[in-house]
């Protein structure tokens, strides 16, 4: 919305200072910015209200996992939902940001807002029922499923995006691997945005764990996107897909990056709000979109290692122990392995911080590699 004051300044000289709000790095910035004080500003407030509403989180009892429950016990009926505060400053960021007409922000508003009544509606459910079960596996699949496919099929249908969202890339080539999924497209791409959803709800299980790295891999793809939308450092330079609407997407990542570390003010260990599903759905969806729009779905393995290290333990997890009747780790998600191990909740997630920090910064240097 403020996009549009830079038309402001051929009306008067004075007014020559709004032709900032064109660019796409100033406003990238106060998008980060705006969303860091909303979540700070309001989080408080936002907890207190949690807190007088009783939406304390359930912690799983000793009869479903023993050693947790003597872990985290401690945590029984910290307020959870906050993911509303990142939600919300993401949102009300991009808005104010990002220029309205573009067709990726459409497509990540509608999968934020998506997924985000999702997780809310699972964290209520989970809260007002006093346990950990929610909204159940099958109906919160095809959810997540029809809001992508819905996002998706936008974006196919959009004569500015249809042909770029069609095209599959690998991180080191210059060229597409396949110029036209065609149907496969509404496959593989809501699978980007399911799986990823998935994958951080399921990083969700430490203080500060999923914020930690919702920021570093949206501070990775905000780069990302604003190379794939200028086409003489992204295109002629760097040789990735270039969109010209792919720029804005940059606005979104950053909006991410306040909003998370304006949570982390509070979901810091120790930690006096959990996002729950509320923030970890949404961002998720967020993620895997944004990963999308600037046509780096498979880089989002490498930048967001942690969050499939995570979602990979889940699977291995339950593979291993229908096939074998033997589990591979202590317990998974794999955080909870580390924990089980005897390592400190809080160097569990300083370590996989790191990891995170390191994975984004590969994941950027596969832009010289093509």
């Amino acid at each position: 919305m403020l996009y549009f004051l830079h038309l402001l300044k051929d009306s008067s000289d004075w007014l020559d200072p709004l032709n900032v709000f064109q660019y796409q790095t100033f406003r990238a910035a106060g998008a980060c910015l705006t969303a860091f004080l909303l979540t700070v500003l309001f989080g408080n407030k936002v907890i207190l209200k949690l807190i007088s509403l009783k939406l304390g989180q359930p912690i799983r009892t000793k009869e479903e996992v023993n050693e947790l429950a003597e872990l985290h016990g401690g945590k029984a009926g910290t307020p959870t939902m906050g993911g509303v505060l990142i939600v919300g400053a993401v949102l009300i960021s991009a808005l104010l940001w990002a220029r309205p007409t573009n067709p990726f922000v459409h497509a990540l508003i509608f999968v934020t807002l998506g997924t985000g009544v999702l997780g809310f509606v699972d964290d209520f459910l989970k809260v007002s029922k006093k346990n950990s079960v929610g909204v159940r596996g099958k109906v919160k699949l095809i959810v997540q499923c029809a809001v992508s496919f819905i996002a998706v099929g936008y974006l196919y249908a959009h004569p500015d995006t249809a042909d770029y969202i069609a095209r599959l890339y690998l991180p080191s080539l210059k060229d597409p691997v396949i110029e036209d999924m065609g149907i496969f497209t509404f496959v593989l791409l809501p699978i980007v945005i399911v799986g990823c959803s998935n994958a951080v709800n399921l990083t969700d299980g430490l203080d500060g764990l999923a914020a930690g790295c919702t920021v570093t891999t949206a501070m990775a793809y905000a780069i990302l996107s604003y190379v794939a939308g200028h086409q003489i450092i992204g295109e002629d330079y760097l040789g990735v897909p270039f969109n010209r609407h792919a720029g804005e997407v940059s606005i979104f990542c950053t909006a991410l990056v306040g909003a998370g570390l304006g949570f982390l003010w509070f979901n810091c260990y120790p930690a006096k709000v959990f996002m729950g599903d509320t923030g970890s759905l949404a961002i998720g969806g967020m993620l895997g979109t944004i990963a999308i729009c600037c046509k780096q779905e498979v880089l989002l393995i490498i930048v967001g290692f942690v969050f499939v290290m995570e979602a990979a333990s889940v699977i291995l997890q339950v593979a291993s122990f229908k096939l074998t009747g033997k589990r591979i780790f202590k317990m998974s998600p794999i955080h909870h392995h580390f924990e089980l191990m005897g390592w400190a909740e809080s160097k569990v997630i300083n370590r996989f911080w790191i990891i995170s920090i390191i994975s984004a910064m590969v994941g950027l240097m596969t832009l010289k590699l093509r």
